[in-house]
């Protein structure tokens, strides 16, 4: 991919990035202490549960790992029909995601966040993140990989001046600690004060403006290609 194209679509990345830590503040804090981003944390927090750590689901874990894998398979397909345009991928990815995390807030409003309707809350938000975490790895754009930050805090750290290196990308690094923070507190604060409903359809704003942008992105390649 271009350095040109990477740049329009690191702001796109930015958001999903922002989205990544929303939701997994409504799946830690309100679906039995799982994540749907964060597959690091998660294998972690299965094996405390198996180990016999109390208000851990393992079956929640199970599922968020499962249909985060199912999410990712799909996500590779996308990437490989759309390897040549890294904005329509976005779009598709978006849209998809859209209409998962609507329904998860449907079914948050009129079942719950508790028992069966938690697990399949759990699910589909799991695939919403498996298949954005395919696509920003399809994209392969370095330090910006929307769900996790172990890298990339290590990236900071190893690659700074105290440690004998440039750190020529370490705007993008910060922003990106930034942006997951940034979302982790609104995902907390809206559930707190609102509900998950209201988190999810937050949630789902986000990526309404990141698949519009993306959209315009792809409009826009397609126009410059053809001229």
């Amino acid at each position: 991919m271009k350095d040109v194209d990477q740049y329009r679509l690191m702001p796109l990345l930015f958001g999903l990035t922002f989205v990544s830590g929303l939701i997994d503040a409504v799946s830690f804090l309100r679906l039995g202490h799982v994540f749907v981003a964060n597959m690091t944390g998660n294998v972690v927090l299965l094996g405390f549960a198996i180990a016999g750590a109390q208000g851990i689901s393992i079956i929640g874990s199970l599922i968020a790992i499962g249909l985060f894998m199912f999410g990712a398979l799909i996500g590779g397909r996308l990437g490989r029909r759309h390897a040549e345009s890294g904005a329509h991928l976005l779009w598709e990815t978006t849209l998809t995601k859209i209409v998962l995390m609507l329904g998860a807030a449907a079914m948050a409003w009129f079942l719950g966040t508790g028992g069966i309707a938690g697990y399949a809350i759990t699910a589909v938000l799991a695939v919403s993140m498996g298949l954005q975490n395919a696509a920003a790895r399809s994209l392969a754009i370095p330090d910006i990989t929307t769900t996790v930050l172990t890298q990339t805090i290590t990236g900071l750290a190893m690659d700074s001046k105290l440690a004998g290196g440039n750190n020529v990308r370490w705007r993008r690094r910060a922003a990106s600690v930034v942006v997951m923070f940034a979302g982790a507190l609104a995902g907390a604060t809206l559930i707190f004060r609102a509900n998950v409903s209201t988190a999810l359809i937050a949630a789902a704003l986000v990526l309404a403006i990141v698949s519009i942008w993306a959209q315009r992105l792809a409009i826009s390649r397609r126009s410059t290609l053809s001229s």
